[in-house]
């Protein structure tokens, strides 16, 4: 039995926004509800045999989005089918009001999901944040993005980066050069998000001035840090006691965001993880507050969300 609905849409831009390049946007949802859609000027018509009223329902939020100025992507036509086959909120139009920082090359860094917003919050708001979830949930790039903001309205005099040099199958003492240069792919990733916000030339400057430093953790021993925005990246690579070290470190005026995947240890399997320990440890006290991602908060390819479910249903299995 076939089934229609009609949107009447404002203008052809939206149009063109909602369709996508090549209709990449509308051949997702058309295929994800079995329905047809087409346009005659700025009205799109919605028929099938499958699920046309969720059909309808996503166009809709996708539309909330547009109406924001904001570029649909594939990203966001898969989050808010998410959203609509789950039932649950899809006010996503929200979640994009707010921007944290502006880039070097003037792109807007915006939250994408709801977990990322109450990422966001927690950090406004808690002295001390965790973000535990799957690769590419933006924990990393939003903490940076935030302790860039930060530092920009002078709540903070200095940001460090940190993560432990924990080497997935390699060694490091076979890696070339001293010691520096040796952990310098650990540390990467966090290089590779300041210089996307702040330029290589600003960051150059700050790194040289010492208001960035980017460090290993074992660097962190024996110090306290007052005034600064502290990142421990990859946490769950952190021993126990390595994670005691770090956090004893804060000081007054400072900020510290951790984050980790807890399915991606690589510390061996007769060593706790510090991260893990951790969320036991700390999870009543006021001014400290966990974030968990899922699979739904993640922003690269599909793909990526599919292999990460892929991957619990087969760990819950083994347990």
């Amino acid at each position: 039995m076939q089934t229609e609905n009609r949107i009447e849409i404002e203008n052809m831009e939206q149009i063109m926004n909602l369709f996508g390049k090549f209709d990449e946007n509308i051949k997702i949802i058309e295929q994800t509800f079995d329905v047809s859609i087409v346009n005659r000027g700025t009205e799109v018509k919605i028929t099938g045999p499958g699920k046309v009223e969720l059909a309808t329902k996503t166009v809709l939020k996708l539309l909330e989005v547009a109406k924001k100025g904001e570029t649909i992507t594939l990203h966001t036509v898969n989050y808010i089918i998410g959203l609509v086959m789950e039932d649950a909120p899809a006010d996503l139009e929200k979640i994009l009001e707010d921007v944290i920082v502006v880039t070097a090359r003037g792109k807007y860094v915006k939250c994408k999901t709801f977990g990322q917003r109450e990422y966001i919050e927690a950090i406004k708001k808690n002295d001390i944040v965790f973000g535990i979830g799957p690769a590419g949930t933006g924990k990393t790039y939003l903490a940076i993005a935030m302790a860039v903001k930060f530092l920009k309205d002078k709540k903070v005099s200095r940001i460090i980066l940190t993560r432990p040099a924990v080497e997935a199958g390699e060694r490091l003492g076979f890696l070339p050069g001293d010691l520096q240069e040796k952990v310098n792919p650990y540390l990467r990733p966090l290089f590779d998000a300041l210089y996307d916000i702040l330029g290589a030339e600003t960051f150059q400057k700050y790194m040289e001035a010492g208001i960035i430093e980017v460090a290993p953790l074992a660097y962190m021993r024996g110090r306290t840090l007052d005034d600064c925005f502290i990142i421990l990246d990859e946490a769950q690579n952190t021993t126990p006691e390595q994670m005691k070290m770090f956090l004893t470190r804060f000081g007054y005026g400072s900020r510290i965001v951790v984050t980790g995947d807890l399915t991606q240890i690589d510390l061996g399997p007769e060593k706790t993880s510090g991260l893990k320990q951790v969320t036991n440890i700390l999870k009543n006290i006021e001014g400290i507050e966990f974030i968990y991602f899922t699979h739904r908060d993640v922003v690269r390819h599909k793909l990526v969300t599919e292999i990460i479910k892929a991957y619990d249903k087969f760990d819950n299995g083994k347990r």
